[in-house]
């Protein structure tokens, strides 16, 4: 039986309107919230896990929900360490088998983490957002990662920045963000996983028949883009 998946639907035609202006005051006034101890903690068990594995290439799953995407990018590059990253004990507690010695899972709040890791000088080979939450309301841009203040912090880790996505108009816009933010060319094209599922909602929406969009960008280590304070 064909998986069955809700179709995004939005009251935006195109790119949000005020996506830019969003983009320029994140750049010009970064994110001071203060850091929040449980991920404090759970970074620095984080950071101790990377420093065993001193030498292997990062790669960052952000926003790893159950822990499979993280899983299998583990799986398929034994060479390097992979961190899962998801605020969520529920999903991260979900058994879905033995995660492999190059793989570790970690519940913290991404916004403060991705700020952690900016400070702490990492820089992933590969980061990922597979699918994350749309929020396709005009209202909840400011809830989208590339209308969130935290947005410089992700593109300032650099390396292979990879966002996967059912809906076209939230990768139009990260690519746009990402152009505005560091003069680089995001393009935007279809993907096809060819069975090979990286996360549970890419093989629903995948078998229920949706298009699937993706971002490819490789970016600079620019950590001048949202200094820690």
């Amino acid at each position: 039986m064909a998986e069955r998946s809700r179709i995004i639907t939005s009251n935006q035609p195109g790119p949000h309107q005020d996506l830019s202006r969003r983009v320029a005051r994140a750049l010009a006034h970064p994110l001071r919230k203060p850091l929040a101890e449980h991920t404090r903690a759970a970074f620095a068990e984080a950071e101790a896990w990377r420093a065993e594995r001193a030498g292997a290439p990062l790669i960052l799953d952000a926003g790893c929900g159950v822990g499979l995407s993280t899983r299998r990018l583990a799986e398929t590059h034994p060479e390097a360490a992979v961190i899962g990253v998801d605020r969520s004990a529920d999903r991260l507690s979900r058994d879905h088998g033995t995660l492999p010695e190059n793989a570790r899972l970690v519940r913290a709040d991404l916004v403060d983490f991705w700020r952690l890791a900016l400070a702490a000088g990492w820089r992933p080979w590969r980061h990922y957002l597979l699918y994350p939450n749309p929020y396709p309301k005009a209202a909840h841009l400011k809830m989208r990662w590339q209308g969130h203040p935290v947005f410089p912090a992700i593109l300032a880790l650099g390396g292979r920045l990879e966002l996967r996505s059912n809906w076209r108009l939230y990768v139009e816009e990260f690519a746009l963000a990402v152009e505005q933010a560091t003069g680089v060319a995001a393009p935007v094209e279809p993907h096809d996983p060819g069975g090979d599922f990286l996360t549970h909602f890419e093989r629903k929406y995948h078998l229920s028949g949706q298009p699937l969009w993706r971002l490819v960008v490789e970016l600079p280590h620019r950590p001048e883009l949202l200094p820690l304070s």
